[in-house]
């Protein structure tokens, strides 16, 4: 567990279990949500062969649905590796939800607050430093693409991949909002839903090593590693992405939170 001084730099112990990372509040939830995603969901995986097996490693994915991180998480448990998120700091102040989230070591972030990405970056690079499966979603929210095509991306990803040289392994998901609609908290729960979870190969970001503190490069490194997210999921999809991104720094939309809701007022 990390020590969680402001002041301190967080430090993790090296993860361990089977699969690699889980702990007993893993196996314990594993154990119920497993059999309920299953009753739910049918899964087609695909690139298992690129999961490594052990060592550092940051998992990318796309973001349309609250069910995204259950689908992912069970995509990696079950090929090996018991990742960790850094997750909305709302979410920890659940009762019973938020002591659960700590026990399996995930980290809470208040986003849009002055120093939240200094704190991420910091229990992003202690996870890895230590060996742990970082699952990290690049665009900080779910898309506001109507269509739930990937929209540009914060830098912090392609920061966080030129500064530890972990292995980075795009992955694109497609089904969870058919299973749990977009901002909806009312899953669907018959018939079973078809859920697409690909990992691709590693991203090379050798290019950009040193070039952390360089603005436009990291803009450049963030691009690439979604063109990548983006083209896996036009593979899922059977289509071909947008010409053009949706970019919600040119948007009037709230860069956070149901942007639906907001709207309807």
């Amino acid at each position: 567990m990390a020590n969680q001084g402001s002041d301190i730099a967080p430090v993790y112990l090296p993860p361990s279990g089977r699969p690699l990372g889980s702990n007993a509040t893993w196996k314990v939830g594993a154990a119920f949500v497993i059999p309920l995603l299953t009753l739910m969901t049918k899964r087609d995986w695909r690139g298992r062969e690129n999961i490594p097996k052990s060592g550092p490693m940051i998992a990318i994915c796309n973001h349309i649905s609250y069910a995204d991180p259950l689908i992912f998480a069970h995509f990696l448990y079950r090929n090996g590796r018991a990742v960790r998120f850094l997750g909305k700091a709302s979410l920890f102040k659940v009762p019973i939800l938020g002591w659960i989230l700590r026990s399996a070591e995930q980290v809470p972030v208040e986003r849009e607050v002055k120093g939240s990405s200094t704190l991420a970056l910091s229990h992003a690079v202690a996870f890895l430093k230590a060996g742990h499966c970082l699952g990290v979603y690049p665009e900080g929210t779910l898309t506001r693409d109507q269509n739930h095509w990937p929209m540009v991306a914060k830098t912090g990803l392609a920061r966080l991949a030129v500064m530890t040289k972990a292995p980075v392994i795009p992955c694109a998901q497609w089904g969870a909002a058919e299973l749990l609609p977009t901002y909806s908290k009312r899953p669907k729960l018959w018939p079973r839903t078809k859920v697409t979870v690909v990992a691709g190969p590693p991203l090379d970001f050798s290019r950009w090593y040193g070039k952390e503190d360089d603005h436009d490069a990291m803009v450049e490194a963030t691009a690439y590693a979604m063109a990548a997210v983006t083209t896996l999921l036009g593979e899922i999809r059977g289509e071909s992405p947008p010409a053009e991104i949706f970019d919600p720094h040119g948007s009037d939309l709230p860069r956070i939170g149901n942007f639906k809701k907001r709207k309807s007022k």
